[in-house]
């Protein structure tokens, strides 16, 4: 009975086995397609998506290239209207340059003050013996050249003031627009509590925007009155952020890390060119030594340069050789950053 049971359960198994085999035989075919299709379905899924990630990918570099575009046709359209604003300014240039000293002077109280100016230097130059032509050129030497040059000497100064305080109120700016104040309201702090003429000229923007001006316009109006690099670059980056939008906090805070840089760089250039400068001047001041200590050791070998015409052309002509070579001198120890 037990070997009958091991018969009938090895032929079964037998049979379980040739059923299996023969049903694999038939149906290899079709999972080995199967199989097939289904490699062949996910390369098709991946190449989809890779193509997808692709498709992305380059997206995102034409809006990059579209908005570097954007960017460069801004800043080409800002320095056209950059250099039309200096050729205006350059056409009423006096009147500018007496707004930018940052005192109350008008053209008619300058012109008084260039006349009285040159009235005392001609009575000075009178009452101190010297011929009438003399004297006359000394008046008008006076009422033309000195209210110039000091004017000028006073806009220099006053930018070299708005240049020391400027990038401390761009970092007053970034603390204010990242404490969540908006563009106007920082404006506005530094039109109250800046330093001078820093609070100045932002007192100018603000009253420039009550007028009607958007704030882009009107940071590039303070190129009339601080024709300066720096402010241009301030109001680029104004215009840039109003149009093209982006983190203004972090274009000002880098700014102001350039304008610091910038400073830098003058500091070091004036500190090598020192040399040269000290050079200069000597040789610029030595013939006026060496003239003024033969007319004291001998005054009649000098005096003949006062007295007689050709006197008069040789010290004419020198002035003109010596002009030249302080414009030479100036010209080659004056560096541009």
């Amino acid at each position: 009975m037990f070997g009958l049971d091991l018969n009938v359960v090895l032929i079964i198994m037998l049979a379980s086995v040739s059923a299996a085999a023969m049903s694999y035989a038939l149906l290899f075919s079709r999972i080995e397609t199967e199989k097939k299709t289904s490699a062949r379905i996910s390369r098709v899924k991946s190449a989809e998506s890779d193509l997808a990630k692709v498709k992305a990918a380059r997206d995102r570099v034409q809006e990059l290239s579209k908005r570097r575009k954007s960017v460069q046709d801004s800043l080409k359209d800002l320095e056209k209207k950059q250099q039309e604003r200096s050729k205006k300014m350059a056409d009423r240039s006096l009147k500018s340059r007496l707004v930018q000293t940052g005192l109350p002077l008008t053209l008619p109280r300058f012109y008084m003050l260039s006349a009285a100016l040159g009235l005392v230097s001609f009575l000075v130059a009178l009452l101190a013996g010297a011929p009438l032509i003399a004297a006359v050129g000394s008046g008008f030497a006076s009422a033309l050249g000195a209210p110039r040059w000091i004017v000028g000497f006073l806009i220099k100064r006053r930018q070299k003031q708005f240049l020391t305080e400027f990038p401390n109120a761009l970092d007053v700016m970034v603390r204010s627009i990242r404490s969540g104040l908006p563009l106007n309201d920082a404006l506005r702090l530094i039109a109250s509590d800046g330093q001078e003429p820093v609070r100045t000229e932002f007192r100018r923007v603000v009253e420039s925007q009550q007028v009607g001006l958007s704030i882009p316009e009107a940071c590039m109006r303070m190129m009339q009155t601080m024709p300066l690099p720096e402010v241009n670059f301030f109001a680029i980056v104004i215009t840039i952020q109003s149009q093209a939008g982006g983190n203004l906090s972090e274009a000002l805070g880098n700014l102001a890390k350039v304008l610091r840089e910038r400073k830098k760089m003058k500091a070091k250039v004036q500190a090598l060119s020192m040399e040269a400068k000290a050079s200069a001047v000597i040789i610029g001041a030595l013939p006026f030594i060496v003239a003024l200590l033969v007319y004291l050791t001998s005054p009649d070998y000098m005096t003949i340069l006062f007295t007689d015409p050709r006197g008069h052309m040789i010290m004419l002509f020198s002035a003109v050789w010596m002009s030249i070579g302080i414009f030479i001198m100036r010209n080659m120890i004056n560096f541009d950053i």
